[in-house]
């Protein structure tokens, strides 16, 4: 339709096209198609409407000969498009003709459209933000999603404002909810006029996310006067939103007029968008729709050039449980929140939950984290790899430390996802939990008939040294096993729990189990312990006591105040 000041006007338009099903294509009779009809008749077809019909105005001020070319024109307009087979109606406002007509295909076209579903995220786009005495803050705006009900807490994003909803009118009449395709004025509890502005969009907490990068499929306008480059600044509409942006490519360095490919939208300030929704991408100056995109992912990680085919044209076509299993697979080992992993597919929670149920993917410990089931296979085979591997190189160690492992397969994975593995894996009787660490089931250090006894005199060597422990010197010596064999089975003594780490030395374990249950037998819960009376106690000088107190504090076998100590009522658990 022309209008007073198109070029103004074409961003209202946009802001409410978004909640269209149908569309009436006014053209004049006496004017026939215009340059702004063209652009219109363009944005509804990127936006995917695909129902309508074509409207003759002004049948009065032009002859049937005129008329007949207008409606030329028209079709010319919409060949091979959702309105080339539409009716085309003549109507006169002055004259009445056509009215009744009209009136009657446009109900016809309603009930072929049908209501719009309310699965998905509920969500409401804002167009406008005002005060009504007596109310407060109101927005309008059409709800592309769900349903909304008074007394209902929302969201504003991407400010991060809640609201809670008071009352709810639509068309003029207050009613208890509105569902998805009903245009809406909330009364709004909690934010200020000023806080709210068109663009900001509606949601339910913990569901949808702003995001500053959008993955997208671009259909570049058949009449664009010029290609799409890589890194172009653009104008991008998200429903009533507007941003600024730069198209990153990611598979060329243009795209020419009617042609198609996979892109990332990088924001100049956050937006809020869903799978599947519709963009239109308008040039930066001057301001004309240059190209569509359809939303591949939301929520995406940012990108560099793609050879090849692009992992995202699957998606498409796909349901939104089939784009939340693709993109767990695309996560790996990283796995996903079931929020964040709902918001990128465009489903509640709830319902991703559901999807999720006996398909290929897993629910963490928590409930709240996903990984799919091959990542999980991957990390299992991989952990026991390492495992394996380790043995081999050290056939002294009795276990592989958890950290190590954790260092070497489980760095891009969450912890419950190491947790899970190593469960799954010891139930399986694959691996079994030692000490600090975790070692092949079945799996027990092999010495040879050197190292065992070379083994048992060490042991005998820090039995022998009693509270006051060895270092490496005092071991090789009071063992009188070479330096190279100490080194190799002080580890193994130690993994074994046969030694404990005192300080600069190690201690026979069973000595020191001896030594708190003396200190306990002579001094109960609660009672003060000085160094002197831990000397006369153990028979070691205050270089020898001073250690052992301090990893008993450690222990909490006792508690350090001021210069003494206190028994704890928690003996070590050795």
């Amino acid at each position: 339709m022309d209008v007073p000041g198109h070029e103004r006007f074409v961003k209202n338009m946009l802001a409410g096209a978004h909640g269209i099903d149908a569309v009436a294509l006014v053209v004049a009779a006496d004017e026939s198609v215009m340059p702004q009809t063209r652009e219109h008749f363009q944005i509804c077809r990127l936006l995917g409407i695909r129902s309508g019909l074509i409207v003759l105005s002004k049948c009065d001020l032009a002859d049937a000969e005129t008329q007949q070319l207008a409606e030329i024109e028209a079709r010319e307009l919409v060949l091979g498009s959702f309105l080339e087979q539409a009716p085309v109606l003549r109507v006169s406002a002055r004259s009445g003709a056509g009215i009744a007509e009209l009136k009657a295909a446009l109900a016809a076209l309603h009930d072929r459209v049908g209501a719009r579903s309310e699965a998905g995220c509920t969500r409401l786009p804002i167009d406008r933000v005002f005060t009504m005495r007596g109310f407060g803050t109101v927005a309008t705006g059409t709800l592309i999603g769900g349903r909304i009900a008074s007394g209902d807490e929302l969201l504003a994003l991407p400010s991060g404002r809640r609201a809670r909803v008071r009352t709810i009118q639509t068309h003029g009449r207050s009613v208890d909810q509105v569902g998805a395709g009903q245009r809406a004025a909330l009364n709004l509890a909690g934010p200020e006029t000023q806080d709210l502005a068109r663009g900001d969009v509606l949601v339910r907490p913990g569901t949808l996310e702003a995001t500053s990068m959008v993955d997208v499929q671009l259909s570049v306008l058949a009449g664009s006067p010029r290609p799409l480059r890589d890194q172009q600044r653009v104008r991008v509409h998200f429903a009533s939103a507007e941003v600024l942006a730069r198209v990153r490519l990611l598979s060329s360095e243009l795209l020419a007029p009617g042609a198609d490919g996979i892109a990332q939208l990088r924001l100049e300030t956050p937006a809020v968008a869903v799978r599947g929704d519709r963009l239109i991408i308008r040039s930066y100056s001057p301001a004309t729709t240059i190209a569509g995109a359809l939303v591949l992912d939301p929520l995406p990680t940012k990108r560099g050039k793609q050879p090849g085919l692009d992992p995202l044209v699957p998606l498409a076509a796909a349901s939104p449980a089939e784009a939340a299993r693709a993109y767990l697979v695309q996560a790996g080992p990283r796995g996903s929140t079931l929020t964040r992993l709902a918001a990128r597919a465009g489903i509640s929670p709830e319902q991703l939950r559901v999807d999720l149920a006996g398909a290929d993917a897993v629910l963490l410990e928590d409930g709240e984290h996903a990984m799919a089931r091959q990542a999980l296979v991957d990390l299992s085979a991989r952990a026991l790899a390492r495992v394996e591997e380790f043995h081999a190189r050290n056939p002294l160690k009795a276990a592989m430390p958890r950290e190590e492992l954790r260092q070497q397969v489980f760095r891009e994975a969450s912890a419950r996802a190491l947790e899970r593995v190593l469960a799954d894996l010891i139930e399986a009787g694959r691996l079994r939990q030692a000490g600090d660490g975790v070692a092949l089931a079945g799996r027990a250090v092999a010495l040879s008939p050197v190292e065992a006894e070379a083994h048992q005199a060490l042991s005998r060597a820090y039995d022998e040294a009693g509270l006051a422990g060895l270092d490496l010197p005092e071991a090789v010596c009071a063992s009188k096993q070479p330096r190279s064999m100490v080194e190799r089975l002080t580890p193994l003594l130690v993994e074994e729990g046969r030694l404990v780490r005192v300080g600069e030395k190690l201690v026979a374990r069973p000595r020191l189990v001896a030594l708190i249950e003396a200190l306990r037998a002579r001094y109960p819960a609660g009672s003060s312990l000085d160094v002197s009376a831990f000397k006369e106690l153990t028979g070691l000088t205050r270089r020898h006591a001073i250690p052992l107190l301090e990893y008993l504090d450690r222990e909490r076998v006792t508690q350090r105040a001021g210069a003494e100590r206190l028994v704890r009522k928690t003996a070590l658990d050795l």
